[in-house]
Order: C-alpha cells, then structure tokens, then sequence
C-alpha cells in the first residue's frame, strides 16, 4: 500500500485515476479476483506519448517466474519475508500501454481454489509499480533486486462460507497509518479524486448485502460500488462488504 501511494503522489494523478477490484465467485468457492488501475486519462493529461520510456507493450508477468529468477536474493531474505512471497507465488500481473490512444492500465489477479488465496493480492499490486511505464522503479524484472518488503499497512481478508461472502479491511499497523496520513495531507487535495471501485459476481442471486448505494445488474447476481481512495485509506471499515446469497 505504502508503494502504492508513493507512486500517486510522484505521478501527480490529480482526479485521472482509478482503482477496481473484480471478484467472479463460484459455486465451488473457485473464481478469480483482480485489482486494477487505469491511469490512462493520467496519460493524456500528462502528454505521455512524448514519452520515451512510455512504450506500447501487452505483458502478463507471472509472480512465480520472477520469483524463480531472483530466487538467490529471495534466499538472502528473512523467513518471514520469503513466506510473504510465497504466498504471492499464483498471482499475475497483466500491463497494459499505448503511447498512440495513450492507455495505461496495469491490473494484478489471481485464480484461486479458496478466496483466502486473495488476501495479500494488494501487496502483490504494490509488488508492480517496477514495472509501470515512466514509474523510474526500473524495467528489468530479472535483473531487479528483491528487497524486504514495506510494512503493510492495511489488511485485507475474505471469506465464502455457506452462500455468505465477506470483505474485512483493518489497519495492521496503527502508529504507520497515522504517519502515512500525516504525510499525505499535503497531497490530500490532488488525490481526493481517486476513486476505488469494487464489482463482485456471485454463482446465484444477491438476497442482501450491507452496502446501501450498491447497484445490482439484470439477474442480480453482481453488485457494485465506489467510494473515494482517500476514504478508503484513512478508514478501511468504508470497503468492508457483506453478502448473502438465495439458496
């Protein structure tokens, strides 16, 4: 998260840019779950076809294959690093940029056997930024260093168990949350327009749910909603959902 946040600041995102978290859930408890960004309108409004180390690529990086090529420095990590990495092993990153219709879209996913699978893929999305066009975190993914990974500031857990799903977000660390907050009230204002979107499909039909402004699609198996980044960031509880489905 912590990375996260550095990169918006430093590419100075304004209101052009927007998370989304896509779950499809099946009956089995099986299904995939994607976070994203769309920086493309950030693209645009910051001229990067004049870019040079903005280029035009399509790439699915699997976490498993870098890990594979840096597995020497891994090994140079604490435990209890390596475990976290481990743990990231199934999860991909697709990316996404077109100097020419100035898109960029970098999203991080993971198809799981059990949606606990998902808990870390946030720290996973953050693992990324290395590989954003312009970022300056470097390109050579396998000729990167592996470093001890920022303390996670916010955590996320979801479960699926007897047609009820839920999404508990919780601040890990109290004292780093307040200090990243303390750092982020001058940006506050370029990034109160950052929106976090979640979208989730469900295998039958949503009897209820706690989000109030929630919209429902046709066969009322998906929901979805948005709240502000910043909102997200200094209380989690805002993104925290809650379904039940018909038998």
């Amino acid at each position: 998260m912590k990375k996260i946040l550095l990169l918006l600041m430093m590419l100075g995102l304004l209101s052009s840019c927007q998370f989304s978290e896509t779950l499809v859930l099946n009956e089995d408890g099986t299904g995939r779950m994607a976070i994203s960004m769309d920086m493309s309108e950030m693209m645009a409004f910051g001229g990067a076809s004049n870019d040079s180390t903005f280029t035009k690529q399509d790439t699915i990086i699997a976490f498993k294959d870098i890990f594979e090529e840096r597995k020497d420095s891994i090994a140079n990590l604490p435990k209890k690093e390596q475990e976290k990495l481990k743990a990231m092993e199934q999860y991909q990153a697709h990316i996404f940029s077109n100097p020419e219709t100035q898109e960029l879209v970098m999203d991080v996913f993971v198809d799981f056997k059990d949606i606990s699978e998902a808990n870390d893929l946030m720290q996973g999305f953050g693992q990324t930024t290395q590989f954003i066009p312009g970022s300056g975190s470097g390109n050579n993914s396998s000729e990167g260093s592996t470093e001890e990974s920022e303390p996670q500031i916010i955590g996320v857990s979801y479960s699926f168990k007897k047609g009820k799903f839920k999404r508990d977000a919780f601040i890990l660390d109290e004292t780093l949350h307040k200090n990243q907050l303390d750092s982020l009230k001058q940006a506050e204002s370029f990034m109160s327009g950052i929106t976090y979107q979640i979208k989730y499909t469900f295998p039958r039909k949503i009897k209820k749910t706690n989000i109030e402004d929630a919209t429902f699609s046709m066969d009322g198996k998906t929901m979805q909603f948005q709240r502000s980044f910043m909102e997200y960031f200094k209380n989690p509880d805002v993104l925290d959902v809650e379904v039940e489905l018909e038998r």
